[in-house]
């Protein structure tokens, strides 16, 4: 009985479990049935990355205040962040992975590097 490629169509040759008649039909293949799930997750990862960065070149020293609007014309995008962090006075700090921030009130913000807690 024989196979044909699951991506070109051309017949299989080899083992009987193969399903590709090539490593580049095969990477055609899955590429292409990941390529939307692929797409979003590169997309937010460079949204993720994209404030990072801006967090970093606000707060080159820490700890540091600044206005809402500063961060929004550097292109920062508040819905996206990789942690929370609740204080025990109910703060909370969201983080782009070790950048974070604190939104407080009248559109100001600090600005915050992650803490290494040894324990």
């Amino acid at each position: 009985m024989e196979k044909n490629c699951l991506d070109c169509g051309m017949p299989v040759y080899g083992r009987t479990d193969k399903k590709f008649c090539s490593d580049a039909c095969r990477n055609n293949h899955n590429n292409g049935k990941n390529r939307d799930a692929t797409n979003y997750i590169r997309n937010v990862n460079n949204i993720l990355r994209k404030n990072r960065r801006i967090l970093q070149e606000l707060n080159p020293k820490g700890k540091n205040k600044q206005k809402k609007e500063k961060l929004v014309a550097a292109g920062f995008h508040f819905g996206y962040f990789t942690d929370c962090y609740t204080t025990k006075q109910g703060n909370t700090y969201r983080y782009c992975y070790d950048q974070g921030y604190l939104i407080l009130e009248n559109e100001w913000i600090i600005l915050v590097w992650r803490q290494a807690y040894v324990g």
